[in-house]
């Protein structure tokens, strides 16, 4: 394994937690189908979609600020040009509340902006990655 590999088998080792940001109600979606294979095996997931109600079991929150119990891990499955609004807002709560210890962007998201802001403030992150993908391939005995 990489050094990477070892970031990503440890992050989802230890935290679980998980608030998706964009979470879908479509179920051929990967910001479906991820967070709900992520469900089942265990991770809380705290879907963030503001025209649905419950996804995978849990209340849906309107927005990040919104959720009162601890998440450790940011999913994030928007556009690339919502990442900083979305990264800003994490990090508004990790200033107030303490419990966010990283940001992933999924697969086919990046940002300079939002990776900078999550550097200046000391959260991991990750960008451009499947959960999913990187789940399987680094802890298949979990499969």
């Amino acid at each position: 394994m990489t050094e990477i590999d070892y970031r990503y088998k440890d992050a989802l080792s230890e935290f679980k937690n998980i608030a998706v940001v964009g979470a879908s109600r479509a179920p051929e979606k990967p910001a479906h189908y991820v967070p709900n294979y992520f469900s089942e095996k265990g991770y809380n997931i705290i879907p963030v979609n503001p025209k649905a109600k419950e996804l995978f079991g849990n209340k849906c929150f309107k927005s990040l600020s919104d959720i009162k119990e601890d998440v450790e891990i940011i999913n994030i499955f928007r556009p690339a040009k919502d990442a900083e609004k979305i990264v800003e807002e994490a990090l508004k709560r990790h200033k107030d509340k303490g419990d966010i210890k990283l940001i992933w962007l999924q697969e086919g998201i990046t940002s300079k902006k939002a990776k900078k802001l999550c550097e200046k403030a000391g959260l991991d992150y990750f960008e451009d990655r499947c959960m999913y993908t990187e789940y399987v391939k680094i802890l298949p005995e979990r499969e």
